[in-house]
């Protein structure tokens, strides 16, 4: 499991699907016990199986109800071959006063993302930066001190290397104030219903999604049925990666939601920083 990461960039607003809906909330998907935004491994696994060549998805991906109880001669359903994680926020940017965008993360975010890279070493403290030069950082309608904050130049490992993604201003803020700022900081967007005379027939509501330019990712492997499998399969799995560099990943593609760039710490990309 150690190093099969898929890192995805976000090139658009991405909605996940609304799992919850207060009054004229529509949400997105949320982990319980963060309540910080993620894209569950089902849209993921769902996307990418239909990616693939279909003379590899049962494979892969295991059969579908159809394959049952259609003419196939599948009798059961059958777990696929690779399976797929969550997909977790590592840096989400947000709009800043004093330098235009900031990305900021949490240790228990740089964490977990250090554990699946098989990383020991503990994440940067809170404050620790990588631009603001003893000056103060405005974010939303916070004011860090630059008492408080704690230049850091390497940074630049707990940073990807993404080949679009230029993550220039990064900051580290405790875990609750970064969940918060995250929470201020996704992206809505008010809908209102017409009717047929062009006129609003109800109230309206809002949706939310995940900002782009946010940086996510999502662990994935080989199944234990598949033991002595595995080369084989992880060509296949990057190849899929290779031919769809830049996918669509959520709902309203007709919008244009959720187009991601996205790339593999096993195929070959440099982990190396972009500050």
């Amino acid at each position: 499991m150690l190093g099969n990461l898929v890192y995805l960039y976000l090139l658009s607003p991405l909605h996940t699907g609304g799992t919850t809906q207060e009054g004229n909330l529509l949400g997105i998907a949320r982990e319980s016990h963060t309540n910080l935004p993620y894209i569950p491994s089902s849209t993921i696994r769902g996307k990418l199986r239909s990616l693939t060549p279909e003379v590899e998805r049962n494979r892969l991906w295991g059969n579908t109800i159809d394959d049952v109880t259609g003419s196939s001669s599948d009798t059961n359903l059958t777990q696929g071959s690779l399976w797929i994680g969550d997909a977790s926020i590592l840096w989400l940017p947000v709009p800043s006063l004093s330098h235009g965008v900031v990305w900021v993360s949490s240790p228990m975010l740089l964490q977990r993302w250090a554990r699946l890279n098989g990383r020991t070493e503990k994440a940067p403290e809170p404050y620790s930066n990588n631009f603001a030069q003893g000056k103060p950082v405005y974010l939303k309608d916070a004011i860090l001190k630059s008492a408080s904050l704690k230049p850091k130049s390497d940074l630049k490992t707990w940073i990807p290397q993404s080949e679009i993604g230029s993550i220039d201003h990064a900051l580290i803020l405790p875990d609750q104030h970064c969940t918060t700022l995250i929470q201020m900081s996704l992206w809505r967007q008010v809908k209102v219903k017409l009717d047929e005379h062009k006129t609003v027939n109800g109230g309206f509501r809002y949706e939310e999604a995940i900002p782009p330019d946010t940086l996510m990712y999502f662990p994935w492997g080989v199944t234990s049925q598949a033991t002595g499998q595995a080369q084989d399969l992880q060509k296949k799995f990057n190849q899929i990666l290779t031919d769809n560099a830049v996918m669509q990943i959520g709902g309203q593609e007709s919008l244009g939601r959720g187009f991601v760039q996205q790339w593999s710490s096993e195929a070959g990309v440099k982990q190396e920083a972009t500050v």
